[in-house]
């Protein structure tokens, strides 16, 4: 028994050591470990790169009209100092949902690349569709960014208006509705909402 395991552990060193036609197993195992080091350390980078309210207002479109949307609302400049970034309400904070809406987020490089929305006129023709698509997205994943800062089970109701509390109780409290359902336009102005079914 000794003697057979022995003999394999000694075949696998001789296959580790021994040359292939230019390298060793040995090193080419090694040379791949580091080479899938610096691929995920360099994709990582990248991501988080491009995970950044400098990277998403980088492109006129939404430095010009979203962006100037975002900095009249409490998300933006409160009393408390703490700011929401684009990633934080676009971008999911887990890696597996995280990775999944940049892939969704492709297709908006498309745009760029096409001038889709690179006007004011553009963009307000477009806006309904653009909010749309995110409404859907926020409705799917239960409202996921906004959970990332607004726990329910952390509200104190208390201190809620009357109406807020009453209906954060019956909705939220249920699992009947969701964020988007009530808190839409809440860091960008509403698209125009004419003949757009309510509720």
């Amino acid at each position: 028994m000794w003697s057979r395991t022995k003999a394999r552990i000694l075949d696998l060193w001789r296959t580790l050591r021994l040359p292939s036609r230019h390298y060793s197993l040995g090193f080419l195992t090694v040379a791949g470990f580091i080479a899938g080091i610096l691929f995920w350390g360099g994709f990582n980078t990248a991501l988080e790169a491009t995970n950044t309210e400098a990277f998403c207002t980088s492109c006129h479109e939404m430095q010009d009209n979203v962006f100037e949307e975002l900095k009249t609302t409490i998300h933006y400049s409160n009393r408390s100092g703490v700011r929401a970034t684009c990633p934080d309400c676009h971008v999911p904070h887990n890696w597996t949902d995280k990775i999944a809406r940049k892939m969704q987020a492709s297709k908006e490089v498309w745009g760029k690349i096409f001038g889709t929305i690179n006007t004011r006129e553009k963009f307000l023709d477009e806006r309904l569709i653009l909010a749309t698509h995110e409404w859907n997205r926020l409705k799917a994943n239960d409202s996921l960014e906004c959970r990332n800062c607004h726990d329910y089970d952390s509200m104190d109701l208390t201190r809620q208006g009357s109406r807020a509390a009453q209906v954060h109780k019956l909705w939220l409290g249920t699992g009947k509705k969701t964020c988007i359902d009530c808190h839409k336009g809440v860091a960008h102005r509403l698209p125009d909402m004419t003949g757009v079914p309510q509720g």
